[in-house]
């Protein structure tokens, strides 16, 4: 009989804590967050980028003072974020009056077939990367806005021909899997007030062996005078300091 109001007290306190000290796992959308839809979560950063590295350095002086420049370094040395994070200081400078970015729709060594949708939605996994970088540096509800408002243009290498982009701000992205011709195809559309950034890594190319012409372009651009070409190295990695070391040996 002794136990009785034992259990009873220890039933009670089990109520007390799972009334008073338990959160459901899910929220419910009133809440304000649910981890479900990190879309609704706004990033943000607020504080200007530094570079991390010299040559980073290097490259970040050299899309501030010329017109065309090429990025060229391994995974991880921060091309394409440095890139695009200074389309975005321009763009709020007002020193241009929209972004163009573009990249080729090339699979990494295997195919997903037919995907589903308009010509967006078909684009939107090979494009994935620039909108990160994008949402990072403007944040979910300001890039939506830029991107309705055409402010800010993503578009496949192929859609490319035949415009003259002039006051924008030109990102080229995953350059080591276009042809000669799509490099020597894009570095002519640059118009008047422009600046275009080309990134890539030349070893790690999508496409047949020989077929890449970001090499031979940068190798022949380097006796331009007005455009810098920007060899980033395995010290400049900014990703975990395992890419690094598996980039030495692989």
């Amino acid at each position: 009989m002794a136990k009785r109001p034992v259990r009873h007290k220890f039933r009670d306190q089990s109520s007390e804590s799972q009334s008073g000290n338990v959160h459901a796992l899910f929220p419910s959308p009133s809440s304000g967050w649910n981890p479900l839809e990190p879309e609704t979560r706004d990033r943000k950063y607020v504080k200007n980028i530094r570079a991390m590295s010299p040559v980073q350095q290097e490259l970040m002086d050299a899309i501030d003072e010329l017109s065309v420049v090429v990025a060229l370094g391994p995974a991880g040395t921060g091309k394409t974020y440095l890139a695009i994070a200074k389309a975005v200081e321009a763009l709020e400078a007002g020193r241009v009056t929209r972004i163009m970015l573009s990249r080729p729709a090339v699979e990494a060594g295997e195919s997903l077939g037919f995907l589903p949708g308009d010509v967006g939605d078909k684009l939107a996994p090979y494009l994935r990367p620039l909108y990160d970088a994008l949402t990072e540096r403007l944040g979910n509800k300001r890039l939506k806005a830029l991107l309705a408002e055409g402010v800010i243009e993503i578009a496949p290498v192929a859609y490319m021909r035949g415009r003259t982009l002039s006051d924008a701000f030109v990102v080229i992205d995953e350059a080591q899997n276009c042809t000669y011709g799509q490099i020597k195809m894009l570095l002519t559309r640059l118009g008047w007030r422009s600046t275009m950034v080309l990134t890539g890594d030349p070893d790690q190319s999508d496409l047949l062996p020989g077929i890449s012409g970001l090499r031979d372009i940068a190798g022949r651009l380097d006796a331009v005078e007005g455009v810098k070409v920007v060899r980033l190295a395995d010290v400049d990695i900014v990703r975990h300091p395992l890419v690094a070391g598996m980039l030495t040996v692989l």
